[in-house]
């Protein structure tokens, strides 16, 4: 078969043994695929990462002897793969296992394969009527429901979600029934239309208007997400975030970020991580809502011109870079 490989910040299309799914594994061939910031950061040396990428699919199962009737099914796959026996994983937690795989990303081969494999225990049956180019924003799509879990607050809270990037703006999609007064603050004209044309506030933030958006703004939002892929969104979400406010980290980057923490303290907020949700939830979401993701799509490419998918996925501004793979594709 034919795999991506990330190695020392070059991308590379190899050729290794065919996976052997184990006894409670299935074999999946990708649809499509698609290019997430993490899979940057990991080619820009975010977890050392060295592998075969890719995290965010929709796949066919082409084996699965453990369960013959899921050959032919389309499934999206929770990415994080516990050990089973910790405390984390007693308590039906594997997104926390400490010695958890997690797909693309830490010891477990990705998705930018012609073949991958994944546990029975992790894979989502895919209902009919969702289209593969919704359904591969399954996993970005969890990750931005779980804010919603993780906050216990008023549907009428002035929330904000600071960054427009593709996780930014799903996030704003996914949560303005729930907060109607929410408003998305980014630098890229062209994503915020797509938010105002389904209802959403927006706030573009341009180099001009930084102190006054600031200023407008200060200490106003009962809620941030900080979704800007950039070390220094931490600052500016403390700057618009209401004393004993709560901040939502969302991203994750390679560099290193430097924040006054007293901020924290005198101001007395609250700072929460969030990374994965739950797969079946975003599921059953694109079944209950309308999610145009057309929208959200900037351009798609066919498997062997995954480098070419690539440097336009590193162009600052871009929306989601799908993969397309060939159909039937079968061991090599």
């Amino acid at each position: 078969m034919k795999a991506v490989l990330f190695n020392d910040q070059q991308i590379m299309l190899v050729s290794p043994s065919d996976p052997e799914p184990a006894p409670n594994e299935a074999l999946l061939r990708p649809l499509v695929a698609g290019i997430c910031q993490t899979d940057i950061e990991l080619f820009n040396g975010y977890y050392n990462f060295q592998g075969i990428p890719g995290h965010e699919c929709v796949a066919e199962v082409i084996g699965c002897p453990a369960k013959p009737d899921y050959v032919g099914k389309r499934v999206v796959v929770d990415i994080n793969i516990g050990c089973g026996d910790c405390p984390a994983c007693q308590q039906n937690d594997p997104h926390h296992c400490h010695h958890r795989q997690v797909l693309g990303i830490k010891h477990k081969d990705g998705v930018f394969a012609e073949m991958f494999t994944a546990p029975l225990a992790n894979l989502c049956l895919v209902p009919d009527n969702i289209p593969d180019h919704v359904a591969v924003f399954t996993e970005p799509l969890a990750a931005a429901l779980a804010i919603q879990t993780q906050l216990p607050v008023p549907d009428n809270t002035t929330i904000a979600v600071l960054g427009d990037g593709k996780l930014g703006l799903l996030i704003s999609l996914a949560l303005k029934e729930k907060f109607p007064n929410l408003v998305l603050i980014g630098k890229h004209p062209n994503k915020l239309a797509i938010a105002a044309r389904h209802g959403i506030t927006t706030e573009l933030l341009e180099f001009k208007n930084t102190s006054q958006l600031l200023q407008q703004y200060q200490q106003h939002f009962s809620v941030i997400v900080e979704a800007t892929g950039r070390p220094n969104g931490l600052d500016m979400a403390l700057a618009l975030v209401a004393p004993r406010g709560t901040i939502v980290l969302k991203t994750t980057s390679h560099q290193l970020s430097e924040v006054n923490l007293s901020q924290l303290v005198v101001n007395e907020i609250k700072l929460i991580g969030s990374r994965c949700g739950q797969m079946n939830e975003a599921l059953q979401f694109m079944e209950n809502h309308s999610l145009d993701t057309e929208l959200l799509i900037e351009a798609r490419y066919p498997f062997q011109q995954f480098q070419r998918a690539f440097q336009h996925a590193l162009q600052r501004g871009s929306k989601k870079v799908l993969i397309d793979f060939p159909s039937g594709a079968s061991p090599a």
